[in-house]
């Protein structure tokens, strides 16, 4: 039975939660530590990092998943912010999506697997260019990101049966990689790593109150984009079986799931790795986690409890698993919010067309061709910077939506954490978007430049659906 026309509902709560978790693990868990690590010199600090982006995190779910028990269509976001706020606010957050929120993190994932797979065949480096188109040196490495977008783009324009079960395989398989780094650096760990994390005071970085604060804002960034994508679940609701009970669940499960399991691996590599250290020093032990080599934490560590050689291959492994699970999970769920945006008159019109096989297709290749072109381009990392803001503050409409949803209906939501988890929510991140103005002012104008640029696509798409 399909919810909406031409879609097939074939998701039930287990390939929801996957398509949740999957899409939240990714490399980041491996490396955003050393930075937050140099920002805040102090064990708890790293912990607390970890937990306060956490929470925000499953207050985040725990609204959302209201909303969609209220609005259970494919688009998710991009419809709730436009039946909440009107049709120009859903489509600048669909529009910033598709051109560098999606797409950029799907390049930018793609990368990070084709750069480790680099570790285990050296022939795949940055460096010489294998071909120059123009302006454009396109690496071994971009190679493979792009032959990873493209084969999972074909896999999940096969069909939803095809694209479900290969977030489920990697979902399992990523989640049983994190299992394995935490029981190995619990069990393993200790000694000297762990006596010196336990002799520095948990929370004194001794850059006085108020730059702790400030670098905490800072901090938090890597830590909430590494938990990021749990919202991917809304966009593909059209395809979930009993949406309105269970993407709720799916969000509040799959977050908790993952969140939990990011927090107790930071407890593992504090087990096994010194917090502070010396940027070159000759081990992985010196140098600590806040100067890994590359930031990579995960690989120290396990460099710490398997040797040298045989830890770094390991943690390829585990980052080139999550991070093919990740790409897939954002390919499926980002093609929908394109599909609903043309649907409605205000994308591509090709984009609102479904293949023989009940999914999105041209949305698919549309979405397949441009997060290549960003991988081919290298500058995904920088536009991914610069919608910092806007996507923080598109995640502060749609939770303060239930509000607007709530005077709207005359009836107080249930289960959702109602008024108080959603205003504790409001104010932490209006706090974390100030502390960026502050902190990297750089970004704020190119975030808003981004967003804006939608606005003259969408006086143009609303001309075309009028005549």
């Amino acid at each position: 039975m399909s919810a909406e026309p031409g879609l097939e509902t074939r998701l039930g709560l287990l390939d929801a939660t996957a398509l949740v978790a999957g899409s939240m693990i990714g490399s980041g868990i491996f490396i955003v530590s050393a930075d937050i690590a140099r920002r805040l010199p102090a064990p708890g600090w790293l912990l607390a990092v970890w937990a306060i982006a956490g929470a925000l995190t499953v207050a985040g779910a725990l609204t959302y998943g209201h909303l969609a028990a209220a609005m259970p269509r494919a688009g998710g976001q991009y419809v709730y912010l436009t039946e909440l706020y009107g049709p120009l606010w859903g489509f600048l957050y669909g529009w910033t999506l598709v051109l560098v929120i999606q797409t950029g993190t799907i390049a930018a994932v793609a990368v990070a697997f084709a750069t480790y797979a680099g570790q285990l065949w050296p022939a795949l480096a940055p460096e010489p260019p294998l071909v120059t188109l123009g302006p454009v040196a396109v690496s071994p490495v971009q190679a493979v990101a792009v032959g990873v977008i493209l084969l999972l783009t074909a896999v999940n324009a096969r069909g939803l049966e095809a694209g479900r079960r290969v977030q489920n395989v990697f979902t399992v398989a990523k989640v049983g990689t994190l299992l394995a780094v935490i029981a190995l650096g619990l069990v393993l760990g200790g000694g000297a790593a762990r006596a010196a994390n336990l002799a520095h005071p948990a929370f004194a970085t001794g850059l006085g109150a108020t730059k702790t604060v400030m670098q905490l804002g800072a901090a938090m960034v890597g830590a909430l984009f590494s938990a990021d994508a749990w919202a991917n679940v809304t966009f593909a609701a059209g395809e979930v079986r009993e949406a309105r009970r269970t993407v709720p669940r799916a969000l509040v499960l799959g977050t908790v799931l993952v969140c939990g399991l990011y927090l107790v691996t930071n407890v593992a590599y504090l087990n096994v790795l010194p917090l502070a250290g010396t940027e070159g020093a000759a081990d992985a032990l010196a140098r600590g986690i806040q100067h890994a080599p590359h930031d990579r934490v995960g690989a120290a560590a396990m460099e710490r409890l398997a040797g040298g050689s045989a830890g770094a291959t390991l943690m390829a492994l585990a980052v080139m698993v999550s991070t093919f699970g990740c790409v897939n999970g954002l390919v499926l769920a980002g093609a929908r919010v394109a599909w609903a945006m043309a649907r409605d008159g205000r994308f591509f019109a090709p984009a609102a067309r479904l293949s023989e096989r009940h999914v999105p297709g041209p949305a698919l290749w549309m979405q397949g061709a441009w997060a290549s072109v960003l991988a081919l381009s290298g500058r995904y990392g920088d536009l991914l910077d610069y919608v910092i803001i806007a996507e923080l503050l598109f995640y502060l409409l749609t939770v303060g939506g239930l509000f607007v949803l709530a005077r709207r209906s005359g009836e107080r939501p249930r289960g959702a954490g109602y008024p108080w988890l959603q205003l504790a929510y409001l104010v932490l991140v209006v706090a974390l978007v100030v502390d960026l103005l502050i902190t990297k002012p750089a970004y704020t104008w190119g975030s808003v430049a981004v967003v804006a640029s939608g606005v003259p696509f969408y006086a143009l798409w609303r001309r075309g659906a009028a005549a």
